[in-house]
């Protein structure tokens, strides 16, 4: 027996784009101007067009809505189908996780902005939910993955990269675990260059970069865990 109400239902892609910003993890959004929920923040995105593959509608409406191109990771992350989740009518959303870096600053419309993920505003329909799955996301990747190369520039120094991880994962990284784990893991590699120190003094920095700039699974059972309470104040999370 085929189940009632078989017919065909609106499919719409959304993207949680996070990126590091002023120490902390940011999701772009933006306020409706329509019911349902007027002045409510909500994730970017659109229809699926009849001819559109999933990964190209959510690279138009991110083009041509937040004119936003240059997205150093693409990942789909789930398809939400809850009956109610539109008051308009059933609708079918795939969302994704789009990381960008910090060295990019994408115009934006007056509509839309960067919310810290961690004190978001009043969201539309599931978008809140979606996004703590993409911040989820995220950092189980940057555990056992070299994600982290979509969220940092070309190269960069293991201080702005501990920024990268704290603010994703939520709590302190100790530099020089994180140096010598990715470092041993292959996924890092110093460069030639340096930065010089700012007037307060101090060593130059050694510049690094990702030796694959694309998704690799570096180590599957790897976990940067947070310090425990009797930690030293410098003691750093341990990989497995």
């Amino acid at each position: 027996m085929e189940p009632a109400g078989l017919g065909r239902f609106e499919h719409e892609v959304v993207a949680v784009v996070l990126q590091v910003r002023h120490r902390a993890l940011h999701v772009l959004l933006w306020r409706r101007a329509r019911e349902p929920f007027a002045e409510r923040w909500a994730l970017p995105g659109g229809p699926l067009a009849s001819t559109e593959r999933l990964g190209t509608s959510i690279g138009r409406h991110l083009a041509t809505k937040v004119d936003l191109t240059e997205i150093g990771f693409l990942e789909q992350l789930e398809t939400r189908s809850d009956v109610d989740r539109d008051p308009r009518g059933r609708v079918i959303a795939t969302a994704y996780i789009a990381l960008v870096s910090t060295d990019v600053n994408p115009g934006l419309p007056e509509d839309t902005a960067w919310y810290r993920v961690d004190d978001l505003p009043s969201t539309a329909f599931d978008h809140a939910s979606i996004i703590r799955s993409g911040r989820e996301r995220v950092r189980a990747k940057l555990t056992y993955t070299n994600v982290a190369f979509a969220l940092v520039p070309a190269t960069f120094t293991i201080a702005e990269l501990r920024t990268v991880y704290e603010s994703c994962l939520g709590h302190a990284v100790s530099s020089t675990n994180l140096q010598r784990v990715l470092l041993r893991r292959g996924i890092i590699e110093p460069t030639a260059s340096v930065v010089s120190p700012s007037s307060s003094g101090g060593r130059p920095a050694t510049l690094y970069r990702f030796c694959d700039r694309t998704l690799q699974v570096t180590d599957p059972f790897a976990a940067f865990r947070p310090p425990t309470p009797d930690a030293e104040p410098d003691a750093q999370q341990r990989s497995r």
